[in-house]
């Protein structure tokens, strides 16, 4: 019965958060996947959200570890429901936008991300991982507000 109850548990959807980083220009920051599900694909930075930590903060925690920059201005945009079927994985993942405030993009964790760059909105890469597809076709635009912040 506990095995049972394992598996159950094993097969729900994880959370990741997925953020999009703007620098001053409004080019986005995108990194190319490697050793993970979507090996090759263009993402954003993120991560699992762990247990009880606020998404902004799991945002910032993320793009830390993965960039070594800082961020600020934090948004919430948008989810996305992403079934990776050949992976046997299941996401929510919540999208939150920033604005780069410190530091010079670097690669901390080589082993996951091959190189970062930013890109003008519409003009992303090809391949694009999942998350970023189905947020493409929810119509999500590529717009941060920075005159909202003070």
């Amino acid at each position: 019965m506990k095995k049972e109850v394992g598996k159950e548990i094993e097969k729900r959807p994880k959370v990741g958060v997925g953020v999009i980083v703007y620098d001053t220009k409004g080019r986005v920051l995108l990194g190319k996947r490697k050793n993970a599900h979507g090996e090759g694909c263009w993402a954003f930075p993120g991560g699992h959200l762990e247990f009880n930590e606020e998404v902004f903060d799991c945002a910032r925690r993320e793009v830390r570890e993965e960039t070594g920059i800082e961020i600020d201005g934090l948004q919430h945009v948008a989810f996305t429901n992403d079934i990776f079927t050949a992976e046997d994985k299941h996401y929510i993942t919540l999208f939150v936008s920033a604005k780069h405030s410190a530091g010079e993009v670097m690669v901390l964790e080589s082993d996951k991300c091959d190189h970062w760059d930013w890109f003008d909105p519409g003009q992303f890469p090809e391949p694009l991982f999942l998350t970023l597809k189905n947020l493409k076709k929810q119509g999500f635009r590529y717009e941060y507000d920075f005159k909202s912040l003070r």
